[in-house]
């Protein structure tokens, strides 16, 4: 009966041996053929080359592969004293990317605002480094940072002033701490927009590439992986996440600040000290203005250029639609030779001055056009020109 039982064991285990070294796939096979209804194996097709990318998707590729290394995952760490006088730790994330090799870092001034208990960065090979803040510019938004790290590969900065809608931009950041995403779309629009302080931001990069919570402070790049921006808000309508309509600061306004933080250690960015208005061709009808375009100066800060060149502010009110506007000033049409039509003009002739510049400006007052040399002040936190 043993006998008879050993049997039976040695032909079930031979029986598996078999059938599982001489069938083409084991009893998967097996399984297989049997469960079909066809009996038919189960065959798969498989691409038995490498695949083969269009032109666009081997740009793509090649701007993601080349400044990947110089984007940064930003992480501010801070202690805020909550309600009941509790110490509260918190984090907050952001995107930047590095200038040079001496590990200059370019973000935002609202990623490591309110950091006092450290700023650590993280590259794209996953090496951390603290660092430490260089300066900052809370009207424009910016922040300049430095670490000392090894091996750095900085980004190309490219020309932001000759920017077209339509054109192809790129973002890479850390979106919901995603770090090295990368997002495409195009320039929607070229426009002035205020930050969540209220500074205006002039000519501001709008684009539809999906910006989120976490790729502010890093860069929007052109197709050729040059950074024409950073990237700094989004208009979400409140749901805190990416709607099609993102904002990017220009790259030329940050060269302008980069300038000021590395020679002084802040910014002394210039500024006429005046409230302005643009005015156009119908609105100059209307309040029987002597020249078809230009900025009205409203009011003229008190001890400012402006005021200082004697340079005249309004003194009649207005109303355009619902907005109050101060009439009677002098109607700013040139600045250094270069028409104005919109207070945008100004920060363009102002970005390649530095306060203590003089600039000559021409104005309409009343029917007589005159220049006058302003020398420029110093932009303070206030909102002004």
């Amino acid at each position: 009966m043993k006998l008879r039982q050993f049997v039976l064991i040695v032909a079930l285990v031979g029986g598996f041996w078999f059938a599982t070294t001489h069938f083409p796939s084991g009893l998967n096979h097996l399984a297989l053929t049997s469960a079909g209804r066809s009996g038919s194996p189960l065959e798969l097709t498989e691409a038995h080359a490498a695949p083969q990318f269009d032109s666009e998707e081997q740009n793509n590729i090649s701007v993601y592969k080349r400044v990947l290394p110089a984007v940064v995952n930003i992480t501010s760490r801070a202690v805020i004293m909550n309600f009941f006088y509790g110490a509260v730790p918190q984090e907050g994330q952001g995107s930047g990317f590095i200038l040079d090799k001496a590990g200059h870092v370019l973000t935002n001034f609202h990623v490591v605002e309110g950091a006092n208990r450290g700023i650590e960065v993280k590259l794209s090979n996953k090496r951390s480094f603290k660092a430490k803040v260089i300066g900052t510019d809370k009207i424009h938004d910016l922040a300049l940072l430095q670490i000392d790290a090894p091996d750095l590969q900085p980004v190309t900065l490219a020309d932001s002033s000759q920017l077209a809608v339509g054109e192809k931009v790129y973002a890479i950041g850390n979106p919901f701490g995603l770090s090295g995403t990368m997002t495409q779309g195009i320039i929607s629009s070229i426009r002035s927009i205020r930050n969540g302080d209220g500074a205006p931001i002039e000519d501001a990069i709008q684009t539809d590439a999906a910006i989120n919570p976490g790729n502010s402070g890093g860069p929007l790049l052109n197709s050729r992986g040059e950074v024409i921006g950073i990237n700094t808000m989004i208009a979400s309508n409140g749901a805190e996440q990416s709607s099609g309509i993102g904002f990017a600061i220009p790259i030329n306004t940050a060269k302008a600040v980069l300038s000021d933080l590395t020679r002084y250690g802040q910014v002394r960015r210039p500024s006429l000290g005046i409230v302005s208005y643009a005015i156009g061709p119908d609105l100059a009808q209307q309040i029987g203005l002597s020249a078809d375009s230009g900025v009205l100066i409203q009011k003229v800060v008190p001890g400012g250029a402006a005021d200082r060149a004697g340079l005249r502010g309004g003194n009649e009110q207005a109303y355009v639609g619902n907005e109050p506007v101060m009439l009677g000033g002098d109607l700013i049409i040139a600045m250094d030779g270069q028409q104005i039509t919109d207070p945008q003009d100004i920060a363009v002739v102002l970005d390649k001055h530095q306060s203590g510049d003089t600039i000559s400006v021409t104005v309409m007052r009343g029917r007589r056009q005159m220049t006058v040399k302003v020398t420029l002040g110093e932009a303070r936190t206030q909102v002004n020109t």
